[in-house]
């Protein structure tokens, strides 16, 4: 009798531009991701984590906060994001309550160059039950200032999940 065994692709790091990213008090206007396409390899499921580190004098008790951003139909995204790493700006708190997923909230220290981390957490708990045919992350904070200036500094990787029937 043939069975189903859990198998994962090779992991990688989603295309978003941390490094310098500024605080916004309001948590509206952050960073999105390059979309992720899985409207051809078709995972099951996929394991987010990361790190995203702080920069010079941050203040104390804020956050760093990640969200997901599905398209409900491949293409079309919700608000103002568009599948793209770029800046991005949710146009009210109401919307981002009705469009983001919650994914992580990083509550952080007035010390410098601090690297917080976050996960594993499936995709498809953020959504539900299902991964969206395309999805974003989205990074906002409100650490009073700039996030660290160094790339590697921050990382935001996927580790694809599917099965196997053997």
């Amino acid at each position: 009798m043939a069975q189903s065994y859990v198998n994962y692709a090779s992991a990688s790091d989603i295309s978003i531009t941390l490094a310098s990213l500024g605080s916004d008090t309001n948590l509206l206007a952050g960073q999105a991701s390059a979309a992720i396409d899985n409207t051809v390899n078709k995972y099951r499921d996929y394991w987010i984590s990361g790190k995203v580190t702080t920069g010079t004098s941050p203040t104390a008790s804020r956050s760093i906060e990640l969200w997901l951003i599905g398209s409900w139909d491949g293409t079309t995204y919700p608000d103002t994001f568009g599948g793209s790493n770029a800046a991005v700006t949710v146009s009210s708190s109401s919307n981002k309550a009705s469009v983001c997923r919650f994914l992580a909230n990083m509550a952080t220290s007035a010390t410098s160059n601090v690297t917080y981390h976050f996960g594993p957490v499936l995709v498809s708990s953020v959504f539900g039950g299902d991964v969206p045919p395309k999805f974003q992350v989205w990074c906002v904070h409100n650490t009073a200032v700039a996030l660290n200036g160094t790339s590697s500094n921050h990382q935001i990787r996927l580790q694809p999940v599917y099965d196997t029937i053997a």
